[in-house]
């Protein structure tokens, strides 16, 4: 069960933090894109060949420190078909790595639709009467709630038949979030306190031996006083928490969304791990040819940081 995988691996490394592998051209080293660029030329094949070394380096960099990596499909899907191959191979090479891989595409839609997505991301394809195979050979994927519980459905399903699990939206991270989330219904809740509750319902029937659903919330650091509300609902929830570090996070913001037991949320950090080389803090001490020894420091940095707000450095 994914759920309880998660939690036997942060209490391995005894880290709550994530990598978000969310890698733009411009965050690669110029060495590495040098030299695909006069293999390949100046192209879409040359800069995913670029992004896959890079990713690769800072995983072999951290995979003993951190116990998952999380991979927002958009910055794999806008380099086209050689964008979403390395997408695979970023995924298939962090879990040769004992990585957990949490692949971020926010997916959904009714029916048949949410079923195509779910068997990609989280089942298998049929391909020939009983024959099938994983199309993207992920852990968990992030997942929208707009369209309500028949959307939902079909990744359950899957989570339960392949053992994964998703994280469903209920408080992002973004500045504009409150213009839907917290909306007050006519129940006197807000939009993002509904969906907690639904979210604890859809859940139920997936918890692992540690009392977590493999069905988890999305709640951004950028909103710790909403977090602090959503973990007396979410109380058997894990929350993936986005927005440490760049967007603004502080490891005192993204306490309030642990358990007193230190469990319950992984923490995402993206560019201040992927581009640590280029940062005020690494800079002077990591040159561009050591960005992956960057990366692994701020992830140590970050783990430290995290485990002390909450009470277990």
């Amino acid at each position: 069960m994914f759920i309880d995988t998660l939690i036997e691996k942060i209490q391995e490394k005894n880290n709550p933090s994530i990598i978000g592998l969310d890698p733009k051209l411009e965050y690669v080293p110029e060495h590495i894109k040098e030299t695909e660029f006069k293999e390949y030329g100046v192209s879409l094949k040359a800069a995913a060949e670029a992004i896959l070394k890079f990713n690769r380096s800072i995983i072999d960099a951290t995979y003993d420190i951190v116990p998952a990596v999380k991979l927002q499909l958009a910055y794999y899907e806008m380099y086209g078909l050689e964008g979403l191959r390395v997408f695979n191979a970023t995924a298939k090479y962090a879990r040769e790595k004992g990585l957990l891989v949490i692949a971020d595409g926010k997916r959904n839609d009714i029916g048949s639709t949410a079923e195509a997505y779910s068997a990609a991301y989280l089942g298998r394809t049929p391909l020939d009467g009983e024959i099938s195979e994983e199309a993207f050979k992920i852990d968990a994927l992030t997942v929208n709630q707009y369209l309500g519980e028949d959307g939902i459905k079909p990744f359950l399903n899957d989570c339960r038949k392949h053992g994964k699990g998703i994280f469903v939206l209920v408080k992002t991270s973004n500045r504009s979030s409150g213009q839907i989330q917290d909306i007050l219904t006519s129940t006197g809740k807000s939009m993002y306190e509904i969906v907690a509750e639904l979210v604890t319902d859809w859940g139920k029937n997936l918890k692992g031996k540690y009392g977590y659903s493999s069905v988890g919330a999305v709640v951004g650091a950028t909103y710790p006083n909403q977090a602090k509300i959503l973990r007396r609902i979410l109380k058997d929830t894990y929350l993936l928490v986005p927005g440490y570090g760049v967007q603004g996070g502080t490891a005192r913001d993204v306490a309030h969304s642990f358990n007193c037991d230190g469990l319950g949320a992984i923490v995402n950090a993206s560019r201040s791990i992927m581009c640590a080389y280029q940062s005020d803090m690494w800079k002077t001490t990591y040159d561009e040819a050591h960005f992956a020894d960057a990366s692994r420091a701020e992830a140590i940095r970050m783990r430290d940081d995290i485990n002390s707000a909450i009470g277990k450095g």
